[in-house]
C-alpha cells in the first residue's frame, strides 16, 4: 500500500541525506521526496511517499523517530489530508493544435507560463490523477518535457476548530 509520510525536521544540512539513508539502508523505495521550509525557518518539512505494509510502515515511523534532527514524524494515510504535485508540462502547440490545447488546459484549469512559436509549457497543480489525465490528453500533441515535484501533503484542520 502506498502511504504519505509528513516528517517535520531540523532545516539543517545533511538532515536530508540521513533520512534518504534510512530508507535505502534497509531496502525501502522513495516513491517522491519534497522538502522545503516551514513557517519557522529552523523547521523544514519533508513529506515522503512510499510503499508497504503496516509492519513496514511502522518500522519506518521508529526508524525516523530514532534520528536526532527529527522533531515528528506523521503517516498522513489514515487521516484526512489534502495533497497537491505541481507539474510543467511542454508540449508542441502548432497553430492548427493550439485552441485545442488551451482548451484541455482552461478544463483542469491549468495555466500558461510560457509560449514560444512551436511550444505551450503548462503548470499544473493537482493530485496525481489530475496531473496523470492532463498529460494523458497532452500526450498526442507530443510532450516534449515534464517536470514533476511530487506529492506535498498536510493534514486537515478539526472541523470543530480544535
Amino acid at each position: 500500500m502506498r502511504h504519505t509520510i509528513s516528517i517535520l525536521v531540523d532545516n539543517e544540512f545533511g538532515v536530508l541525506s540521513k533520512v534518504s539513508s534510512l530508507f535505502s539502508g534497509r531496502g525501502f523505495n522513495i516513491e517522491s521526496l519534497c522538502v522545503a521550509e516551514t513557517l519557522d525557518p529552523k523547521v523544514s518539512r519533508m513529506t515522503i511517499v512510499t510503499t508497504g505494509d503496516d509492519q513496514v510502515i511502522e518500522q519506518i515511523t521508529k526508524q525516523l523517530n530514532k534520528l536526532i534532527n527529527v522533531i515528528k514524524v506523521s503517516d498522513l494515510t489514515a487521516e484526512e489530508h489534502i495533497e497537491r504535485e505541481l507539474a510543467l508540462i511542454k508540449v508542441n502547440a502548432n497553430a492548427d493544435d493550439r485552441a485545442e490545447i488551451l482548451s484541455i488546459i482552461d478544463i483542469f484549469r491549468g495555466k500558461v507560463v510560457d509560449v514560444s512559436p512551436t511550444t505551450y509549457t503548462i503548470e499544473m497543480t493537482g493530485d496525481a490523477e489530475k496531473v496523470n489525465a492532463i498529460t494523458e490528453l497532452l500526450r498526442p500533441f507530443g510532450i516534449k518535457d515534464i517536470a514533476r515535484t511530487g506529492k506535498i501533503a498536510i493534514a486537515r484542520s478539526s472541523k470543530t476548530g480544535k
